[in-house]
């Protein structure tokens, strides 16, 4: 009887020992089965993603560093790659077109999935501003201190007073984009280190005219803005110069009220009066 019993028991055990890995086994199937779906809808995620999204949906383009330009004009500039589907956009025909704009002076473009498009755009920044005739109209112009030409998108003449009008530079007819003669170029980086001080020296100043000279030399004729007199000085222009030109004007208007000109050039103040019948003529050391 005793056998039967533990025989019994023992056939249990077995059974229920079956029955347990029976069990187990089902649970790491359905596991396995879970992992495998989940795997093949990981799968067809992210083909969807790399594939299918940047193939079927229309880039979206973000611009960054613009200030001149309105994000709609930049739009308008791309035009041509604004519907276009991720992979046929092209970095190197978008860059070319936003570098057709006068007024950018870098651009840089980045892609990434599944429909971004980044773009980041330098402007030139303006050091001084000019005339040029286009169709029969004068049209105010802005300079780059790499003397390229383009039209400011705002009233920069009237915003900004450290931005000095420059006449006389033989830049008409030429359309923007393009640079001014290389002689004067130095001239743009001249003002351009003037204009980083913390004087704001050309707020005196209502224009700066160059006069050409033989041997492809200049000078130049500044205007200050609170007098009619005119001030003569070389084709270099510094702080230092600019500085002497305000103190010479308060000296020599302080002894003759009636002076045209005052000249720089050469070391000492020589100046002019308007009584060209009188022919006056003055002159001072430093």
């Amino acid at each position: 009887m005793s056998d039967f019993v533990i025989q019994g028991f023992e056939n249990f055990e077995v059974h229920g020992s079956r029955k347990r890995k029976a069990v187990s086994s089902s649970k790491m199937n359905a596991v396995k089965i879970f992992a495998a779906i989940f795997g093949i809808l990981l799968i067809c995620e992210l083909c969807v993603y790399f594939f299918v999204v940047p193939c079927l949906d229309t880039v979206e383009i973000s611009w960054s560093g613009l200030s001149s330009y309105s994000k709609e004009s930049m739009n308008g500039v791309i035009s041509s790659c604004m519907g276009k589907k991720f992979m046929n956009f092209s970095t190197n025909e978008a860059k070319s077109l936003v570098m057709s704009v006068p007024g950018v002076e870098s651009v840089q473009i980045s892609k990434r999935f599944p429909n971004k498009v980044y773009i980041h755009v330098s402007e030139r920044k303006p050091v001084a501003m000019t005339f040029v005739s286009n169709g029969g109209r004068t049209i105010p112009v802005e300079i780059d201190k790499n003397g390229v030409l383009f039209y400011g998108t705002t009233n920069s003449a009237n915003s900004d007073t450290s931005l000095p009008l420059i006449s006389g530079i033989p830049v008409e007819n030429i359309p923007e984009g393009m640079r001014i003669p290389q002689k004067y170029r130095a001239l743009m980086e001249q003002i351009d280190t003037i204009r980083s001080l913390s004087q704001n020296y050309f707020a005196a100043v209502s224009e700066i005219h160059v006069i050409p000279k033989e041997y492809g030399n200049y000078e130049l004729v500044l205007y200050p803005i609170h007098s009619k007199t005119r001030i003569l000085t070389g084709r270099q222009l510094k702080e230092e110069d600019l500085q002497y030109m305000m103190v010479a004007l308060d000296v020599v208007n302080a002894l003759e009220p009636d002076v045209e000109e005052i000249d720089l050039r050469y070391g000492s103040v020589t100046y002019r009066t308007k009584s060209a019948s009188r022919g006056q003529t003055g002159e001072f050391g430093e």
